[in-house]
């Protein structure tokens, strides 16, 4: 059974840099495409970024090209989301998503429920 933990939220001002971490059990990390989503409250999960299950191929939103950067380490079970230069926008559930490959690109669509995920609030 797929499962993942996210962490590294919390309260920040805007401008400054959050690192989110994805531990995951349950299946082989490199076999498969990660993602982070986001929720801010009152909306729908929105993508923001993937990255494929051999690192070859990322994906962001236009909103967060330039600020954010995904990662993973598959020997330590890990994804990451490193965060810069934040803005009150960026506010929101942050989630980890196990996801398909499709013809050597991550496929927006998880593979499971979502997690607890963790909270990234921007605010001076």
């Amino acid at each position: 059974q797929m499962h993942v933990v996210e962490s590294g939220g919390g309260l920040v001002q805007p401008g400054d840099s959050l690192r989110l971490s994805c531990v995951t059990s349950g299946f082989i990390l490199s076999d498969y495409s990660m993602g982070w989503f986001r929720q801010a409250p009152g909306e729908e999960h929105e993508e923001v970024s993937c990255i494929s299950h051999n690192e070859k191929r990322t994906h962001y939103v236009d909103s967060v090209k330039g600020r954010f950067t995904i990662s993973r380490d598959n020997a330590k079970n890990t994804v990451y989301l490193q965060m810069n230069s934040l803005k009150p926008e960026d506010s929101a559930i942050y989630y980890c998503a196990v996801l398909p490959t499709v013809q050597g690109m991550c496929y927006m669509e998880p593979l499971h429920s979502w997690g607890q995920g963790t909270q990234v609030t921007v605010s001076s």
